[in-house]
C-alpha cells in the first residue's frame, strides 16, 4: 500500500519558510549579455520588469488538514492550502497536494498514490487563492496510521515558474470552503484500524 521511499521535494522542505525563486542562466553568454543590459539600464526601468515575487512570511502561505475520516467522508483526508497573491494578474498561481505517512519510526514517507495533479488557483491579483484536494485511503485491518498532507506552491509569469513554496499541514487555519465539519483544522488525520468484523 506504501511507498518505502521518503519523498524528498515534499518531506524535506515542508518545514521551510523560504520562497525559492528559480531564475537562472544556463549559458555564460546569456550572463555576458544580461550583465550589459544591467549597466545600459536604469535600476528603477529593471525593478519594473521583474515579476513581484510573495513573501515567505506570509500569514496567507500555509496549509492544513481540513477533512478526517468523517461519516460524510469516511476513510478520507481531505487537504488545504493558501497562497498569497503578488498583485499581478500576469501570474498565474499552483498547487499540488500530496499525502504521506508517518512510520513507527517517526520520518513521514510518501503514500503510494498520494498525490494530485497540479491544480491551478487564479492569478497573482487577488490577496489570496485557496484550494484544496480530497484523498481517500485504504483502511487497514490491523494497523491504524497518522497521515499529514504537505502542498507545494508555485507562481508562474509568462509561462516560467518564478516562485516555490512548500509547506506541510498544520492546525489554525480556516479554510473558505471544503471542511468536514465546517472551519476544521488540523495537522494530522488518524485512520484507525478496522474493526473485526466490519468490512
Amino acid at each position: 500500500m506504501y511507498s518505502t521511499a521518503s519523498r524528498k521535494h515534499a518531506s524535506a522542505d515542508a518545514g521551510r519558510t523560504a520562497i525559492v525563486a528559480s531564475v537562472r542562466i544556463r549559458k555564460r553568454a546569456a550572463a555576458i549579455a544580461l550583465a550589459c543590459v544591467l549597466i545600459a539600464m536604469p535600476a528603477v526601468a529593471l525593478a519594473a520588469s521583474r515579476p513581484p515575487v510573495p513573501k515567505a512570511t506570509s500569514p496567507l502561505l500555509w496549509a492544513t488538514v481540513n477533512v478526517c475520516d468523517t461519516a460524510t467522508h469516511p476513510d478520507t483526508i481531505g487537504i488545504r492550502g493558501s497562497m498569497p497573491g503578488t498583485g499581478d494578474r500576469d501570474e498565474q498561481m499552483y498547487m499540488r497536494f500530496v499525502v504521506e505517512y508517518r512510520s513507527p519510526t517517526g520520518h513521514w514517507h510518501y503514500l503510494k498514490d498520494g498525490e494530485s495533479a497540479l491544480v491551478a488557483v487564479g492569478n497573482g491579483s487577488s490577496k489570496a487563492r485557496q484550494a484544496g484536494q480530497d484523498f481517500q485511503v485504504a483502511r487497514s485491518a490491523t494497523q491504524s496510521y497518522t497521515l499529514r498532507g504537505v502542498v507545494v506552491f508555485e507562481w508562474r509569469a509568462n509561462g516560467r515558474t518564478i516562485a516555490q513554496a512548500v509547506r506541510a499541514t498544520h492546525t489554525g487555519h480556516t479554510a473558505a470552503a471544503g471542511g468536514d465539519p465546517p472551519d476544521y483544522s488540523a495537522a494530522t488525520c488518524t485512520i484507525t484500524r478496522k474493526a473485526a468484523g466490519r468490512s
